[in-house]
């Protein structure tokens, strides 16, 4: 079989274990099911080529095991589905008829939305497993295994997902190595085909030509499989496309601050971040409800994540991520949302990039984020980028010149405090009256302003009282000043800049 050669000759070690382990899924899995009770399902794009390939190489295989024949592969009997659909590009039809003819597969042309087409294949053929070239990263991906039930509410049947670890450097490697033909679009600049309506060429592989028309090179050309995405039509990320829509109508959004560390606890290090975290808040009209310290352990953040979510609009966490035993944050966050941490291929080519001769193994174990929740924030200012988990950010920044910076990138990516938000605005006066003259006098202020935040603080037990009065409209500030100020006589408070 000329695909087990070619990857027998090839001098990649990460490919070859890549393919022996698909190899084995698949002959567990035609072990496991008859031939007339396993499918594949084809869409003409790179993974489904791979995984063609793969199939053809699988079946030889395990035919070899059960005659101890070393004859070539006279037909693929795997049958095949390929749900046409009318927003899909020409040149992946074309490529998808040419393969099955190519490689005589019995092809089964379903013009149905997917679950109803499966509906009536089902029903009509005893198929009880279903090849598939879903890798992590993709959103079918997400709850699934090498071997996976379909979703409740799905007809009944065995997913099998033999390349679910693979990354796009794999892909290609695997591609190129074998030298099979894959649809033309690829050698266009296209690097993540889906519909004509949402895929452009990646501009990442444009080329400087002097022509009219743009040119890009081959996908196999872009160096970060983290980039792979680029030619899709993506929404633009925000902190708030997670808040539900009665939380959208508050005029005040939540922020909880969540600080990981056992040093923290200790005394042994002083928190800097929170404090500049909560400055950085309310100033872009952020509410902080609550800072809360844990100590370095999964099911405190699970626990502490989980509340916080449910009653903040955003969840900022930092310390605890990294490869060490005590950094707990991401496994605590993947908790609290019912997923597991899995193998983000995206992440992974960061990290690659970033620390690759200290990478041990196939894969990063730092890579690992809360399966199908997670976006990634990149900004050209940071190595890695910022993880976003639904409504809770999680921030690697160490101390506050890498906050100042992720807070920077954050606020671009973001618009942080755009948007229907209102920044506030503060003035602070400063008394040496006792707390016992000015408590009746702010308590009925606070009944005059409901729309003004009084709050008061001393610096020390002997010190001024400090009042901070904060809103969004700076007229009612002034007002609610000079109406604390008529209360007493003249030149009882100083205004501090």
């Amino acid at each position: 079989m000329e695909i087990d050669k070619a990857i027998g000759e090839s001098d990649d070690k990460r490919l070859k274990t890549k393919y022996n382990n698909a190899i084995f899924v698949i002959k567990r899995a035609l072990a496991l099911y008859s031939i007339e009770e396993v499918a594949f399902s084809f869409n003409g794009g790179k993974d489904s080529t791979v995984l063609l390939h793969l199939l053809r190489a699988g079946y030889f295989l395990h035919k070899k095991e059960q005659t101890c024949s070393n004859g070539g592969l006279s037909s693929f009997p795997v049958r095949t589905i390929y749900f046409e659909s009318p927003s899909a590009f020409t040149e992946i039809n074309a490529f998808t008829y040419d393969a099955a003819q190519t490689y005589n597969l019995q092809l089964d042309i379903i013009r149905q939305d997917f679950k109803s087409g499966l509906e009536a294949l089902l029903k009509a053929n005893p198929i009880r497993a279903i090849f598939l070239g879903v890798r992590i990263g993709d959103p079918t991906a997400v709850g699934q295994e090498q071997f996976s039930p379909s979703s409740p509410g799905w007809p009944p049947f065995m997913r099998v997902n033999p390349i679910l670890d693979w990354s796009y450097r794999d892909v290609w490697a695997f591609l190129l190595t074998c030298k099979v033909k894959y649809c033309s679009l690829y050698d266009q600049g296209y690097t993540s085909i889906g519909s004509i309506h949402d895929t452009v060429p990646n501009s990442l592989l444009s080329v400087n030509d002097t022509s009219s028309k743009e040119k890009f090179k081959p996908a196999y050309l872009l160096s970060d499989g983290r980039l792979e995405r680029a030619g899709r039509v993506k929404k633009i990320a925000s902190l708030k496309n997670d808040v539900d829509t009665e939380s959208q109508k508050h005029e005040v959004l939540l922020a909880s601050v969540i600080a990981v560390g056992d040093e923290i606890l200790s005394g042994t290090v002083e928190d800097q971040l929170g404090l500049s975290l909560c400055k950085k808040l309310t100033s872009v009209g952020w509410s902080v409800q609550q800072t809360t310290v844990l100590r370095n352990d999964i099911d405190s953040v699970s626990e502490e994540v989980d509340r916080q979510r449910s009653t903040s609009d955003m969840v900022f966490i930092y310390g605890g991520v990294g490869p060490l035993h005590s950094d707990v944050t991401l496994a605590g966050v993947a908790k609290a949302f019912g997923v597991r941490l899995a193998p983000d291929e995206e992440f992974e080519e960061y990290l690659r990039h970033l620390i690759s001769e200290q990478c041990t193994g196939d894969r990063n174990e730092m890579a690992q984020l809360p399966e199908g929740i997670t976006e990634l924030l990149h900004h050209e200012k940071l190595s890695v980028p910022l993880i976003k988990c639904r409504n809770v950010i999680v921030l690697a920044a160490t101390n506050t010149e890498e906050l100042e910076k992720e807070w920077e990138c954050l606020t671009e990516l973001t618009k942080l405090g755009g948007g229907s938000l209102i920044e506030y605005s503060s003035r602070r006066l400063m008394t040496s009256l006792t707390d016992v003259e000015v408590a009746e006098p702010l308590s009925k202020l606070g009944l005059e302003f409901p729309d003004i935040y009084l709050g008061c603080y001393r610096k020390s037990r002997q010190g001024p009282i400090i009042i901070c009065l904060t809103g969004k409209d700076n007229a009612r500030i002034d007002s609610a000043a000079q109406a604390l100020c008529k209360k007493f006589k003249k030149d009882v408070f100083v205004e501090i800049k």
